[in-house]
C-alpha cells in the first residue's frame, strides 16, 4: 500500500538517505562494531590484545564514531573518511588483525565509498528507464517529422 503510513516514512527515509553517503557510513560503523565485538571474543579466539590494550579499544571506537558522524554530518565526509581509513588500517596491528580482516575491510571499503560520494550528482537512471526513453524518442521522431512537413 504505497499511500499508507509505511509509504510516507519509506519515501522520507529514501530522501534522507539520498542526501548523504549512507552505505559508506554504514559500512564504516559496522566495521568498527565488528572489530569491537572480536575484542570481546573468548581467549581461545584472540590472537593478540594489541599495543597496551587501550589502542585495541580506541581505534574501533573511532571507526564506529566516524561512521555515525558521516551519516549525520555529511558535509564533513572527506575528513571523516580519511580518518576512518587510517584508523581501519591501524586495527590490523591493534585489534586481532583488524577483526579477523572483516572489520578492517568493511572500514576501508566504507571509507572509500564515502570519499568518492558526490552530493550534487544526478541520480542514476536505471537501464529500463533509459530503454523506455529511447523507444519513446524513436517513435516520436518520425511522428514529429511528419507533423513538421504538414505545417
Amino acid at each position: 500500500m504505497p499511500g499508507g503510513p509505511h509509504g510516507k516514512s519509506r519515501s522520507a527515509f529514501r530522501r534522507w538517505r539520498a542526501g548523504r553517503p549512507f552505505w559508506g557510513g554504514l559500512l564504516l560503523a559496522l566495521g568498527g562494531a565488528e572489530v569491537l565485538l572480536t575484542l570481546k571474543a573468548s581467549l581461545d579466539v584472540i590472537l593478540h590484545v594489541g599495543m597496551q590494550g587501550l589502542a585495541g579499544y580506541l581505534l574501533p571506537t573511532v571507526m564506529l564514531l566516524c561512521g555515525v558522524l558521516i551519516l549525520f554530518s555529511p558535509s564533513q565526509r572527506l575528513f571523516y573518511s580519511v580518518i576512518g581509513v587510517l584508523v581501519s588500517l591501524g586495527t590490523w596491528l591493534t585489534s586481532n588483525l583488524g577483526g579477523f580482516f572483516v572489520g578492517m575491510l568493511l572500514g576501508v571499503v566504507g571509507s572509500c565509498l564515502t570519499f568518492g560520494w558526490l552530493p550534487d550528482q544526478e541520480p542514476r537512471v536505471s537501464r529500463r528507464q533509459r530503454r523506455k526513453a529511447a523507444k519513446a524518442a524513436a517513435v516520436a521522431g518520425p511522428l514529429e517529422r511528419e507533423a513538421g512537413r504538414a505545417v
